[in-house]
């Protein structure tokens, strides 16, 4: 997998949202919204090649979290990023 270019992390209050630098690439409908472990994963993995076994191993390393819960986890995030628009294969 790999973000889609064009998508930027930015903070908002507690949260995180994922905001389009251009036109082409908003869809008026949707917000991306992120907690704080799902930007942390973004900041890690954007304009990289990833799998959600490199989310989980990230999740593993900075949370105190067995291995797979983490690929759960890194399996629906990953999942809700591509129907999202803002990851793809």
């Amino acid at each position: 997998m790999k973000t889609v270019p064009g998508f930027t992390l930015r903070p908002l209050g507690k949260e995180f949202i994922i905001t389009a630098e251009s036109i082409k690439q908003i869809n008026f409908n949707r917000m991306i919204s992120l907690n704080e472990s799902a930007a942390y994963l973004w900041k890690e993995v954007d304009g990289k090649d990833f799998t959600p076994a490199d989310l989980a191993n990230l999740l593993c390393d900075r949370y105190e979290i067995d291995y797979a819960t983490a690929l759960r986890d890194s399996e629906a995030i990953a999942a809700k990023w591509k129907e999202a628009g803002i990851a793809v294969d």
